[in-house]
């Protein structure tokens, strides 16, 4: 993918339209009955003293605030140099920014429900300025969607003496909250808000959905290739990172190196560190906002809100496949071996923990559907990590598209998928049973040639789950 194609997709194109919303007066763009608000701060920059700090809600705009291209971004160094999502980087402070895309006023449709979606990169990197969050299909179908920025690595979860922990979360947190002073103006409800995120952003979902703070802030949750990525970084890992920095492990330490040099100095210890090391910074247990681990939170809260939750066949499993072979049945057989040899990196990470969140909770008031995106792409070598999102968000002709997907992924599988999660947005209940964490749960599939509309999770590899003896067994 060039990179002309990403910089011009920065700029929402269109006539100048404008909103006169609780934070002041903002200016938009208007496209083919699309509205799109871009780089909206909901916080105060985190800079000099609010760098390592609770973020501060933004003051109201005194002066029209042009919203007409993306915001900057946390994310200064990308998570690796080649990534599937196509991922700028913005340069600038204001980095706790949202964008939102509407429908056009004269819509009679609403007010809308809203989708507040969390970009993934591992907690380390990733971009909500990416085309591939391009909310125009949501838009279209009468769907406001907001993308979220958040901050990442070291300045978002490590944790510090005199540092507040999850600065991420609370970040995420402050953005809800602005959404729900602010998005009446833009045509959107309140009352009606979805929080959804995929990798990193689906975990982060899960740690919204379990955390007494999430309570109130939204009112259905999608967790995507999502995951229980808890931790925070150990005091030996930032021991590690302040030696290469040159800097003491502490708050006045990190705060003296540039953000960019940090990021740039994780991810070279995480490289050195091998594949365990990857997943360094999460979100932190122990505190206000994860007082017990996500799983067992799960169990206590969140269980008025609507869950949809599913993983991609393959997520790192894949690879790049033979053109001249069957890939579809390559993947079948790959699939099928590793899930027998129980060392499934997909399972492991990302599927498990689709069972183990419905297990968590079965006693919930609102269900907990699953999902399972099948559907092997010829270039990535099966149903990889992120080859779901252009079909969720229907946007098969966005820039970097064919390079992760080929030449001619199938349309009607993005209608399908994306058809499915506007009707979860508009509070519709999915068709098949509610998942309670048993064998044999239902998931909805999506794109295996000749796969059933629902099959079972009988086969995903837990590690956690054992028997008395000690064997692992299938959840």
């Amino acid at each position: 993918m060039s990179v002309v194609n990403v910089v011009n997709s920065l700029d929402a194109p269109g006539d100048p339209v404008t909103v006169r919303a609780p934070a002041g007066q903002i200016i938009g763009r208007r496209s083919r009955r699309t509205r799109r608000f871009l780089g909206i701060p909901f916080a105060e920059p985190p800079v000099g003293a609010r760098r390592f700090a609770a973020p501060v809600p933004r003051g109201r705009f005194r002066e029209p605030y042009d919203a007409s291209r993306h915001g900057p971004t946390a994310q200064r160094v990308p998570l690796f140099a080649t990534t599937t999502v196509p991922e700028p980087s913005v340069p600038g402070d204001d980095i706790l920014n949202l964008a939102v895309v509407a429908p056009d006023r004269d819509d009679d449709r609403g007010p809308f429900p809203v989708l507040v979606w969390i970009h993934g990169g591992g907690f380390l990197a990733g971009s909500p300025a990416s085309p591939w969050y391009d909310g125009r299909a949501f838009a279209r179908d009468g769907v406001v969607c907001v993308t979220v920025g958040y901050r990442l690595g070291v300045d978002g979860f490590a944790v510090l003496d005199d540092v507040p922990t999850n600065l991420g979360l609370r970040d995420l947190l402050l953005a809800l909250d602005w959404v729900r002073e602010n998005i009446a103006a833009f045509g959107g409800d309140p009352d009606r808000v979805t929080v959804a995120g995929q990798s990193a952003g689906g975990a982060a979902v899960l740690a919204l959905l379990s955390s007494p703070a999430g309570r109130g802030r939204f009112q259905r949750a999608v967790s995507l290739s999502g995951g229980f990525f808890e931790g925070g970084a150990t005091p030996g890992f930032l021991g590690r990172l302040g030696e290469r920095l040159g800097v003491p492990a502490t708050r006045a330490g990190f705060a003296g190196r540039d953000v960019t040099e940090i990021q740039r100095a994780v991810l070279d210890l995480r490289d050195e560190g091998g594949v365990g090391d990857e997943l360094i910074l999460g979100p932190f247990v122990g505190d206000d906002l994860l007082p017990v681990p996500v799983a067992d939170g799960l169990a206590v809260h969140g269980h008025d809100v609507p869950l949809l939750i599913g993983a991609t066949g393959d997520e790192f499993d894949a690879g790049p496949s033979d053109p001249a072979n069957d890939t579809a049945r390559e993947s079948g057989a790959r699939e099928a071996g590793s899930r027998e040899a129980g060392t499934r990196l997909t399972d492991t990470l990302f599927r498990a923990a689709c069972p183990r969140t419905a297990a968590a909770r079965r006693t919930a008031r609102a269900g907990t559907w699953l999902y399972s995106f099948e559907w092997p792409s010829p270039v990535l070598g099966g149903a990889a990590h992120c080859a779901d999102l252009p079909y969720f968000f229907d946007v098969l002709d966005a820039p970097g598209t064919a390079e992760a997907l080929g030449p001619n992924p199938p349309q009607e599988l993005a209608t399908s998928m994306h058809a499915d999660l506007v009707a979860f947005l508009h509070g519709e209940e999915p068709a098949r049973a509610r998942a309670t964490g048993a064998l044999g749960d239902p998931a909805r599939e999506y794109g295996r040639p000749g796969a059933p509309l629902v099959a079972d999770t009988t086969g995903v590899y837990d590690p956690v789950v054992r028997t008395a003896s000690g064997a692992v067994k299938a959840c």
